[in-house]
């Protein structure tokens, strides 16, 4: 790496928090001298923090970029309102968030050099096994770990009342984690919202409700009780 960056480059180094001191070591070795970081808070669909995952001392839900400079080189202009973190979900094994390259191409100039890359890139000089576009598949696939929006949901206080168009989106957003298995009580808990108010929104939002109790076999040959 050393001798494929330019004498004025910007280095961003992804990091496991385990292996922060040996990070600080490469990017050292690498001739860059460490700035700041970049913090990637890996998410739920709902925007909570995404706990899946191997923990040992702490359930980790966040991943660094170290990032590191090399001669006399400031950021772009869109750096100076650049917040230092990304937030979104995870995708397959290992595989780092799509949001970094908007980040990298807005705040430092090219060109740009990826290594150890999974995908192409266009306008990017990519190097690794799975750089090729033939390459299939990149990565052990999760059930779950398919990145996309987060659904973020407002707090909201318990007597609030809701407009008709404010309410419908809430119930949208409630009505496809519903959908996708979740109880009344489970969104509760998640949201903050009482029992009564999910309830509600749901239905405003036109959600064909579970019964409670014991709900209809689900082609698998489980049954799931919905206990909101």
């Amino acid at each position: 790496m050393a001798a494929a960056a330019a004498d004025k480059a910007h280095l961003y180094l992804w990091v496991p928090n385990a292996l922060l001191v040996d990070g600080l070591k490469v990017l050292e070795s690498w001739g860059f001298r460490y700035v700041s970081n970049i913090v990637w808070a890996k998410r739920r669909k709902d925007g909570g923090p995404d706990g899946r995952g191997v923990g040992f001392y702490f359930r980790n839900v966040t991943e660094l970029i170290l990032f590191g400079v090399r001669g006399s080189m400031r950021t772009l202009g869109p750096a100076r309102s650049q917040v230092n973190m990304i937030e979104t979900r995870k995708r397959e094994h290992s595989r780092k968030p799509d949001e970094q390259y908007d980040l990298i191409e807005s705040c430092s100039p090219g060109p740009y050099l990826e290594m150890f890359a999974r995908y192409p890139r266009p306008g990017w000089t990519v190097w690794g096994d799975e750089a090729d576009p033939q390459v299939e598949p990149r990565g052990q696939q999760h059930r779950g770990y398919t990145g996309g929006r987060i659904a973020r949901l407002p707090k909201l206080d318990p007597n609030v009342r809701l407009d008709a168009e404010f309410a419908n989106r809430l119930g949208d957003t409630l009505r496809g984690q519903y959908i996708s298995g979740k109880s009344i009580r489970q969104l509760a808990n998640e949201t903050g919202y009482s029992i009564t108010r999910v309830r509600g929104l749901l239905e405003q939002s036109g959600t064909a409700l579970r019964p409670r109790g014991r709900r209809p076999d689900n082609g698998l040959g489980t049954q799931i009780r919905d206990v909101g």
